[in-house]
Protein backbone atom coordinates (compact mmCIF):
# COMPACT_ATOMS: atom_id res chain seq x y z
CA UNK A 1 0.00 0.00 0.00
CA UNK A 2 0.97 3.65 0.08
CA UNK A 3 0.07 5.30 3.37
CA UNK A 4 2.43 8.30 3.56
CA UNK A 5 4.45 10.34 1.10
CA UNK A 6 6.56 13.46 0.77
CA UNK A 7 6.66 16.44 -1.57
CA UNK A 8 9.33 18.68 -0.11
CA UNK A 9 9.71 21.33 -2.82
CA UNK A 10 8.71 24.97 -2.66
CA UNK A 11 6.05 26.07 -5.16
CA UNK A 12 8.36 27.60 -7.77
CA UNK A 13 10.73 24.63 -7.73
CA UNK A 14 7.84 22.19 -7.98
CA UNK A 15 6.29 24.05 -10.90
CA UNK A 16 9.55 24.07 -12.81
CA UNK A 17 10.57 20.48 -12.06
CA UNK A 18 7.23 18.95 -13.09
CA UNK A 19 6.30 21.50 -15.77
CA UNK A 20 3.10 22.44 -13.98
CA UNK A 21 0.72 25.32 -14.62
CA UNK A 22 -0.50 27.14 -11.51
CA UNK A 23 0.20 26.00 -7.95
CA UNK A 24 -2.06 27.01 -5.02
CA UNK A 25 -0.94 30.16 -3.25
CA UNK A 26 -1.03 28.37 0.10
CA UNK A 27 1.26 25.57 -1.07
CA UNK A 28 4.00 24.47 1.33
CA UNK A 29 6.47 21.54 1.45
CA UNK A 30 5.23 18.33 3.06
CA UNK A 31 7.42 15.83 4.89
CA UNK A 32 4.72 13.46 6.14
CA UNK A 33 1.54 13.66 4.08
CA UNK A 34 -1.08 11.28 5.47
CA UNK A 35 -4.55 9.98 4.54
CA UNK A 36 -7.51 12.33 5.15
CA UNK A 37 -5.21 15.32 4.59
CA UNK A 38 -5.32 17.46 1.46
CA UNK A 39 -2.73 17.09 -1.26
CA UNK A 40 -1.98 18.69 -4.60
CA UNK A 41 -3.60 16.92 -7.57
CA UNK A 42 -3.50 17.48 -11.36
CA UNK A 43 -6.42 16.37 -13.54
CA UNK A 44 -6.03 18.37 -16.77
CA UNK A 45 -3.05 17.61 -19.08
CA UNK A 46 -3.70 20.88 -20.92
CA UNK A 47 -3.53 23.46 -18.12
CA UNK A 48 -1.53 21.19 -15.79
CA UNK A 49 -2.83 23.25 -12.86
CA UNK A 50 -2.41 21.87 -9.35
CA UNK A 51 -5.44 21.91 -7.05
CA UNK A 52 -6.28 20.63 -3.58
CA UNK A 53 -8.09 17.35 -2.94
CA UNK A 54 -8.60 15.18 0.12
CA UNK A 55 -6.72 11.88 0.27
CA UNK A 56 -9.29 9.08 0.52
CA UNK A 57 -11.68 8.55 -2.38
CA UNK A 58 -15.37 9.24 -1.77
CA UNK A 59 -17.47 7.92 -4.71
CA UNK A 60 -20.27 10.14 -5.99
CA UNK A 61 -22.85 7.57 -4.83
CA UNK A 62 -21.54 7.32 -1.24
CA UNK A 63 -24.00 8.00 1.60
CA UNK A 64 -21.34 9.81 3.63
CA UNK A 65 -17.70 10.83 3.36
CA UNK A 66 -16.48 8.30 5.93
CA UNK A 67 -15.95 5.71 3.20
CA UNK A 68 -12.91 7.72 2.11
CA UNK A 69 -11.00 6.55 5.18
CA UNK A 70 -10.99 3.03 3.71
CA UNK A 71 -10.16 4.03 0.15
CA UNK A 72 -6.74 5.65 0.25
CA UNK A 73 -5.36 3.08 -2.22
CA UNK A 74 -6.73 1.24 -5.24
CA UNK A 75 -5.18 -1.98 -6.56
CA UNK A 76 -4.17 -1.69 -10.21
CA UNK A 77 -5.20 -5.27 -10.91
CA UNK A 78 -8.89 -4.72 -10.07
CA UNK A 79 -9.63 -1.12 -11.13
CA UNK A 80 -11.96 -2.22 -13.92
CA UNK A 81 -13.87 -4.56 -11.61
CA UNK A 82 -14.48 -2.61 -8.40
CA UNK A 83 -17.64 -0.43 -8.44
CA UNK A 84 -15.84 2.14 -6.29
CA UNK A 85 -13.14 2.70 -8.91
CA UNK A 86 -14.49 1.54 -12.27
CA UNK A 87 -15.96 4.84 -13.50
CA UNK A 88 -13.11 6.93 -12.15
CA UNK A 89 -10.60 4.64 -13.86
CA UNK A 90 -12.32 5.24 -17.17
CA UNK A 91 -12.96 8.98 -16.81
CA UNK A 92 -11.29 10.60 -13.79
CA UNK A 93 -7.59 9.79 -13.61
CA UNK A 94 -5.18 12.12 -11.85
CA UNK A 95 -1.56 12.77 -10.90
CA UNK A 96 -0.28 13.46 -7.40
CA UNK A 97 3.15 15.16 -7.15
CA UNK A 98 5.60 13.44 -4.78
CA UNK A 99 9.32 13.10 -4.26
CA UNK A 100 9.24 10.04 -2.04
CA UNK A 101 6.99 7.71 -0.10
CA UNK A 102 7.26 5.78 3.15
CA UNK A 103 6.88 2.08 3.74
CA UNK A 104 7.27 0.01 6.90
CA UNK A 105 9.11 -3.27 7.15
CA UNK A 106 7.50 -5.82 9.44
CA UNK A 107 9.76 -8.86 9.86
CA UNK A 108 7.98 -12.21 9.84
CA UNK A 109 6.65 -13.05 13.27
CA UNK A 110 7.40 -9.60 14.66
CA UNK A 111 4.75 -7.99 16.86
CA UNK A 112 6.61 -4.72 17.34
CA UNK A 113 6.33 -1.52 15.35
CA UNK A 114 7.55 -1.64 11.79
CA UNK A 115 10.79 -0.07 10.66
CA UNK A 116 10.08 2.98 8.44
CA UNK A 117 11.86 3.55 5.12
CA UNK A 118 11.80 6.54 2.80
CA UNK A 119 11.80 5.50 -0.87
CA UNK A 120 12.63 7.87 -3.73
CA UNK A 121 14.28 8.16 -7.14
CA UNK A 122 18.05 7.94 -7.40
CA UNK A 123 17.99 11.41 -8.92
CA UNK A 124 16.03 12.81 -5.93
CA UNK A 125 13.78 14.48 -8.50
CA UNK A 126 10.01 14.71 -7.99
CA UNK A 127 7.62 12.44 -9.84
CA UNK A 128 3.91 11.73 -10.03
CA UNK A 129 1.83 9.07 -8.32
CA UNK A 130 -0.98 7.73 -10.49
CA UNK A 131 -4.43 8.18 -8.98
CA UNK A 132 -8.17 8.43 -9.46
CA UNK A 133 -10.40 11.27 -8.31
CA UNK A 134 -14.08 11.87 -7.53
CA UNK A 135 -16.51 14.69 -6.77
CA UNK A 136 -18.98 14.00 -3.95
CA UNK A 137 -21.88 16.30 -3.12
CA UNK A 138 -23.14 16.24 0.48
CA UNK A 139 -26.74 17.18 1.25
CA UNK A 140 -25.50 20.51 2.52
CA UNK A 141 -22.32 22.43 1.80
CA UNK A 142 -19.71 22.46 -0.89
CA UNK A 143 -18.75 19.41 -2.97
CA UNK A 144 -15.80 17.32 -1.79
CA UNK A 145 -12.99 16.52 -4.22
CA UNK A 146 -11.04 13.42 -3.21
CA UNK A 147 -8.50 10.99 -4.62
CA UNK A 148 -6.95 7.58 -4.18
CA UNK A 149 -3.43 6.39 -5.05
CA UNK A 150 -3.08 3.38 -7.32
CA UNK A 151 -0.76 0.60 -6.16
CA UNK A 152 0.85 -2.26 -8.04
CA UNK A 153 3.14 -5.18 -7.32
CA UNK A 154 6.40 -4.02 -5.74
CA UNK A 155 9.60 -3.93 -7.75
CA UNK A 156 12.63 -5.87 -6.54
CA UNK A 157 13.86 -3.02 -4.32
CA UNK A 158 10.58 -2.32 -2.53
CA UNK A 159 9.68 -6.03 -2.34
CA UNK A 160 12.47 -6.48 0.18
CA UNK A 161 10.24 -4.70 2.72
CA UNK A 162 6.70 -4.76 1.26
CA UNK A 163 4.74 -6.50 -1.49
CA UNK A 164 3.04 -3.37 -2.90
CA UNK A 165 4.15 0.07 -4.11
CA UNK A 166 2.46 3.10 -5.67
CA UNK A 167 2.38 3.47 -9.45
CA UNK A 168 5.03 6.08 -10.35
CA UNK A 169 4.86 8.08 -13.58
CA UNK A 170 7.43 10.48 -15.02
CA UNK A 171 7.91 12.62 -18.12
CA UNK A 172 5.45 12.44 -21.00
CA UNK A 173 4.07 9.15 -19.71
CA UNK A 174 2.50 11.02 -16.81
CA UNK A 175 0.61 13.42 -19.07
CA UNK A 176 -0.46 10.59 -21.34
CA UNK A 177 -2.07 8.91 -18.32
CA UNK A 178 -4.50 11.82 -18.09
CA UNK A 179 -5.55 11.84 -21.74
CA UNK A 180 -8.84 10.21 -22.90
CA UNK A 181 -8.23 6.67 -24.10
CA UNK A 182 -9.81 3.21 -24.01
CA UNK A 183 -9.62 1.50 -20.63
CA UNK A 184 -7.97 -1.46 -22.31
CA UNK A 185 -4.97 0.73 -23.15
CA UNK A 186 -4.32 1.82 -19.57
CA UNK A 187 -2.62 -1.34 -18.29
CA UNK A 188 0.68 -0.15 -19.80
CA UNK A 189 0.89 2.60 -17.18
CA UNK A 190 0.26 0.35 -14.18
CA UNK A 191 3.61 -1.39 -13.82
CA UNK A 192 6.26 -1.23 -11.10
CA UNK A 193 8.83 1.53 -11.54
CA UNK A 194 12.33 0.16 -12.31
CA UNK A 195 14.33 -0.77 -9.21
CA UNK A 196 17.52 0.45 -10.84
CA UNK A 197 16.21 4.02 -10.77
CA UNK A 198 15.16 4.02 -7.11
CA UNK A 199 16.72 4.07 -3.67
CA UNK A 200 15.53 3.70 -0.10
CA UNK A 201 16.87 4.22 3.39
CA UNK A 202 15.63 3.64 6.94
CA UNK A 203 14.44 6.78 8.70
CA UNK A 204 13.51 7.77 12.23
CA UNK A 205 10.27 6.76 13.88
CA UNK A 206 9.18 10.42 13.83
CA UNK A 207 7.22 9.64 10.66
CA UNK A 208 4.99 7.21 12.55
CA UNK A 209 3.03 10.12 13.99
CA UNK A 210 1.17 12.03 11.24
CA UNK A 211 1.26 15.10 13.47
CA UNK A 212 5.04 15.26 12.92
CA UNK A 213 5.57 17.47 9.88
CA UNK A 214 9.23 18.41 9.63
CA UNK A 215 12.52 17.32 8.01
CA UNK A 216 13.04 15.12 11.07
CA UNK A 217 10.76 12.57 9.35
CA UNK A 218 13.34 11.82 6.66
CA UNK A 219 16.45 11.89 8.86
CA UNK A 220 18.48 8.68 8.70
CA UNK A 221 17.89 6.21 11.45
CA UNK A 222 20.32 6.83 14.28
Amino acid sequence: MCGRFTIMLEADDLREALELGSVPEDWYPRFNLAPSQRAGVVVDPGSRNLGWMKWGLVPSWAKDAEIGNRMINARAETLSEKPSFRQAFARRRCLIPADGFYEWQHPAGSKGRGRPFHIHLNSSQPFFLAGLWERWQPQEGDPLLSFTIITTQANELVASIHERMPVILTGQEAWNWLRPQPVGDLARFLRPYPSSEMAMAPVTFAVNNPANESPACIEPEA
